[in-house]
């Protein structure tokens, strides 16, 4: 690793979680100059195995018989860990690099946004995200408020106040969980909210692992190449036009099957006994909020990306943000399988 401090972090996060969830040994880490190497036990991750990624990419017409076993170990695992791990915490408590750090003033809300107002429109003088809290937008033919400033500014200081914490790995993604069970990438891991671990793990499954991440980054998945197969099916389909000065979006959800079922099950399992003790009622909602816009607009810079890809996220967005968000209806949960309505 060539920062040495990101190095610490990362040894730091293992010795945090070894007691409580099922990592690799680390053998050694050494600090050479310009670098820390950091050596651990060998995994048998290779070409499309591995990884819970891997799981995930079982063709629709698969058995995923294997990934509803190893979801039910994945959620008893965490389930056991959060009950025993929660508290109401100081923000300053809770490991802030992918929500608290990036929202503060010189953190990557200011890295990717700062003087910058990203185009509603292929064309240079079609309306920018500033026009929105004039005109709003439709979103699949409801109008909503997004003031894109306002926003910015309401993520500088969410992230400062008292949450339920629980010890987790903090980075839940499909590349970051190993088959057999096992957490990998530990410089987020300590005390993270039980908010942002739902809103990574959720969002991460439905919109970016599969479609988002390896489009703007195939280079990393060069070793799971059945997750281009899947590309297709786990991306939306997104159309928009102006009319009478305002912006309407539409777009259509996709995911395979393998995916809904990995979301459903982790809501069902994890997230409605957690929610129903920690975040009873529409709390949940209005915890998951600030967590879901940062990984809606603080994970990749809108401004570079395609047309589709900033107005999906951009639509994404306004739906987080509506005084009426609900989870349920935002991850296309079915009733069964989420704590609110």
């Amino acid at each position: 690793m060539p920062d040495h401090g990101e190095a610490h972090a990362e040894v730091r996060g293992h010795r945090f979680l070894r007691p409580w969830y099922p990592v690799p040994d680390l053998h050694r880490h050494i600090r050479l100059p310009g670098r820390t190497v950091v050596v651990y036990e060998r995994l048998p991750v290779g070409s499309d195995r591995g990884l819970l990624l891997d799981l995930l990419n079982t063709p629709d017409d698969g058995d995923h018989t294997d990934l509803d076993s190893y979801l039910l170990q994945l959620t008893s695992t965490y389930l056991r860990v959060f009950t025993e791990t929660a508290r109401l915490s100081p923000p300053e408590a809770v490991v802030g690099k992918l929500y608290r750090s990036r929202a503060r003033p010189g953190g990557r809300l200011d890295h990717y946004y700062a003087d910058q107002d990203p185009a509603l429109t292929d064309t240079e003088d079609g309306p920018r995200f500033s026009d929105l809290a004039r005109t709003g937008l439709y979103v699949n033919g409801r109008h909503h408020r997004l003031d894109w400033a306002e926003t910015i500014t309401w993520l500088r200081d969410a992230f400062d106040v008292p949450v339920w914490s629980v010890i987790s790995q903090g980075d839940p993604t499909d590349v970051n969980l190993a088959v057999p069970l096992a957490w990998l990438d530990y410089d987020t891991a300590g005390r993270n909210a039980i908010a942002g671990e739902i809103a990574n793990f959720s969002f991460y499954t439905a919109v970016l692992g599969g479609w988002l991440v390896p489009t703007l980054n195939p280079e990393a998945f060069a070793r799971h190449p059945a997750t281009f197969a899947q590309l297709p099916a786990n991306t939306p389909h997104v159309s928009s036009h102006m009319h009478a000065g305002t912006l309407h979006i539409r777009f259509t959800d996709r995911s395979t099957h393998a995916r809904r079922l990995a979301l459903s099950r982790y809501w069902e399992l994890l997230v409605r006994p957690i929610a129903a003790r920690y975040l009873p009622g529409k709390s949940l909602g209005e915890a998951l909020r600030p967590y879901l816009a940062m990984r809606i607009i603080g994970v990749f810079d809108l401004a570079r990306m395609s047309l589709e890809q900033r107005l999906y996220l951009i639509a994404k967005l306004a739906l987080c943000m509506d005084p009426g968000f609900s989870p349920t209806r935002f991850f296309g949960l079915t009733e069964y399988a989420c704590p609110t309505r």
